[in-house]
């Protein structure tokens, strides 16, 4: 089968790779339907991952097909449309019973194009199937549930229910991309009075705009944080970084009022400088989170009932034999204007 493989950073290829089998009772072989590529995944080419190790499959977000099950699964069959998740689950360590499926301890969690072969192939073994899988409700296409795989469930539970949001607060955003998108668009959810969306890239920003941002600013251009605080005197309630850079880690802490939530949801491959001197008398409450994707049923429910939609999120669609080329234009969503790349791994009739 054709796969997507990372070979150490910035060297990615896609290969002819064995398909894989079974190899637990509690694993389903899948054929990969519809794919996409996370921000993560540069992440990972840039070096900022070093888990993942040469030779790995890459890819964690994906719609498939069952085609095989072990002998331990029960709720699946071939022929089932699946969405699989980044988070995997085995639904029965301490973690799990929490509903902390990314830390899961009896090898889930986050694996997927990390610690082993992701979902950017032909096909997947997932492990813990019965616990980790979601069926795809008829009515919906793809694209429909794609994004339930990792952004939206991240935005919404790393960010806002993280952040505690609730009605009447002022939320910052730091970062316009799929991720902080997500954010915005469940952060209505909860009630904000105003959501301000910070960007250095303006084709992201009027995206934000599109989605229900009240408020957009450019730090290339404007002063953020005096426009922050002229907008919301003495900061916002919660700052949501979804970049992954010091930069806006640091932005974050700047931006929040006394008795606010810091949500950090961005990758980080460097260490950000935390400023405690400053921060200690302000009250101030930092989270950080994998997500666990435990929202997923709620998420799907509003989507099915047409009160939540991620398919404007979708700019670009490849075959997934232009896989390599979809990278490009996602990593250059600057001059591509890129914000989610679908790749069409095989044909959804088939």
């Amino acid at each position: 089968m054709k796969a997507i493989r990372y070979h150490g950073p910035k060297h990615l290829r896609m290969e002819e790779v064995p398909a894989p089998g079974i190899q637990e009772p509690t694993d389903a072989v899948v054929r990969i339907r519809t794919a996409t590529i996370c921000g993560t995944d540069l992440h990972i080419l840039k070096g900022d991952v070093p888990e993942v190790r040469a030779g790995t499959i890459l890819g964690h977000e994906a719609v498939a097909v069952i085609e095989e099950v072990g002998a331990g699964v029960r709720r699946f069959r071939p022929g089932d449309r699946v969405l699989v998740p980044a988070i995997t689950a085995c639904g029965l360590c301490a973690y799990c019973r929490r509903q902390m499926y990314g830390q899961c301890e009896e090898g889930g969690g986050w694996i997927f194009g990390h610690l082993i072969d992701g979902l950017q192939a032909e096909w997947a073994r997932v492990p813990f199937a019965d616990a980790s899988l979601h069926p795809v409700p008829g009515e919906l296409e793809d694209e429909d549930v794609l994004f339930l795989a990792d952004i939206l469930p991240t935005g919404y539970e790393c960010g806002i229910i993280r952040g505690r949001v609730g009605p009447g607060d002022v939320v910052a955003i730091v970062g316009s991309g799929p991720i902080g998108l997500s954010a915005l668009v469940t952060s209505r959810l909860h009630g904000p009075r105003l959501v301000i969306v910070v960007d250095v890239d303006d084709n992201r920003l009027e995206m934000a705009q599109r989605l229900g941002a009240d408020y957009v600013l450019n730090p290339a251009r404007q002063d953020v944080r005096a426009e922050v605080m002229s907008l919301s005197p003495g900061g916002v309630d919660v700052a949501v970084e979804a970049v992954g850079v010091p930069e806006t880690f640091e932005l974050c802490t700047e931006l929040v009022r006394p008795g606010g939530r810091v949500a950090n949801v961005g990758v980080h491959g460097k260490p950000a400088t935390l400023h405690l001197e400053r921060l200690w008398i302000r009250n101030v409450t930092i989270t950080t989170q994998l997500v666990d994707g435990y929202t997923i049923p709620l998420l799907l429910g509003l989507i099915q009932s047409r009160r939540l939609d991620p398919r404007p999120f979708v700019t670009h669609t490849f075959p997934f034999e232009k896989a390599l080329e979809a990278y490009d234009v996602f990593a250059q969503a600057g001059q591509t204007r890129a914000c989610k790349v679908v790749l069409k791994v095989t044909d959804g009739a088939s």
